[in-house]
């Protein structure tokens, strides 16, 4: 995700949506019509209602602590005439499409609709081979910075949606795209706090798309490839330590919160995460000392936020060289697997991909599990 990578660290649960959903308010011909829920088995974010002859998409979680809710309605762009509704209304399949996190490339890849891509902020941070094809080939605009979209160029390549994020309210430029007539989806993924849970905002896409079978087919290999992994980490015999982050500030050091989905990685690895009984489900700051004395002796240092040597670590402070992990070489890094234009594998392909950060993190902690396997996106740090 876009936004200052570097400072990013940051089981089943079914929904089973009755009849009673609220009443429909899209004001379309169509009221009154039945109606069902599709399953969404772990994102909290997001709901799909399918309707005769339309579907309803409902976004719960737009940003951090909202009380708003989104609502749109998608219909066939194949119908002769548009319907009548107070929702916004998008025609399905989606035919242009402005992104603005490194996070939906890899969906829309995976759904092979790359090539709807025309318009993204801050190119450079997209790692994919495939999509950086599409940009040296001029068919992606870049559309300004995250917290200040090109509202010129938004209007002039006129998209059918722009699939945004948001850590507050939708800005001012947003509000200026929507008035001119383009559906702007505030797309909540990065908020989930299970892997899997991320990972299934595939299924948003592939509704824009007409494509629900296909991202089900898609998130349930993943899926499978998830659960197996985590049953495989239950045959280790022991759960070693593990530390995580480093210091972000001169004397605070950030780490995963103990409800985090960082967090639940560690779990699902069996792993001991030191931190695993603190409350909070985003990062935590805690002082040098606290993780020194806490964290010395962990076996295992994974993910030191934005470092890739040891060099760097000691450079920005020496007592680093104390913890066991850095003087027994057990420090894993992700931030040295970037694209060609630097950007950070882990954060764009890693939410679309939790069961292979899970095998990356078994392979790490319980090597004789997974002999064969090649790591995707850590590596030991040097």
């Amino acid at each position: 995700m876009n936004i200052g990578y570097k400072t990013i660290l940051v089981l089943l649960l079914f929904f089973v949506f009755s009849s009673s959903c609220k009443p429909d308010k899209t004001g379309s011909n169509q009221e009154g019509s039945t109606k069902t829920s599709l399953q969404i088995k772990y994102a909290n974010g997001f709901e799909i209602v399918q309707f005769k002859g339309y579907k309803k998409l409902i976004i719960k979680a737009p940003y951090p602590n909202s009380k708003e809710v989104f609502e749109y309605l998608l219909y066939s762009s194949s119908l002769s005439k548009k319907p009548t509704a107070v929702l916004p209304t998008i025609p399905v399949p989606v035919e242009k499409i402005v992104v603005t996190s490194t996070t939906h490339i890899p969906m829309l890849e995976a759904l092979g609709v790359e090539n709807t891509l025309i318009g993204f902020p801050h190119k450079e941070y997209i790692s994919s081979p495939k999509t950086r094809k599409l940009i040296a080939n001029g068919n992606i605009k870049e559309v300004g910075i995250k917290a200040s979209l090109n509202t010129e160029v938004l209007l002039d390549i006129q998209p059918t949606i722009v699939v945004d994020f948001s850590m507050s309210k939708p800005n001012k430029s947003l509000r200026i795209i929507e008035k001119s007539g383009i559906p702007v989806l505030l797309n909540g993924d990065w908020l989930e706090e299970t892997p899997l849970g991320r990972a299934e905002w595939i299924k948003f896409f592939g509704l824009l798309y007409g494509k629900e079978k296909e991202a089900d087919s898609i998130f349930n290999k993943i899926e499978a490839s998830y659960l197996k992994a985590l049953v495989l980490a239950k045959k280790a015999t022991k759960q070693p330590s593990v530390l995580s982050g480093a210091m972000m500030s001169k004397d605070l050091w950030n780490l995963p919160a103990g409800e985090s989905f960082v967090a639940r990685f560690l779990k699902d690895a069996n792993t001991n995460y030191l931190w695993k009984n603190s409350k909070g489900k985003g990062s935590l700051s805690v002082s040098f000392e606290s993780v020194l004395y806490k964290g010395q002796t962990a076996d295992y240092w994974i993910a030191p936020v934005y470092f890739s040597t040891k060099k760097q670590l000691l450079e920005s402070n020496v007592h680093y060289q104390k913890f066991t992990a850095f003087k027994k070489d057990h420090i894993f890094t992700f931030a040295s697997t970037t694209g060609n234009n630097g950007g950070v594998l882990y954060f764009e392909l890693g939410p679309t991909r939790p069961d292979l950060v899970l095998k990356d993190i078994i392979k790490i902690t319980h090597p004789t599990l997974l002999k064969d396997y090649q790591f995707t996106f850590f590596e030991k740090m040097n």
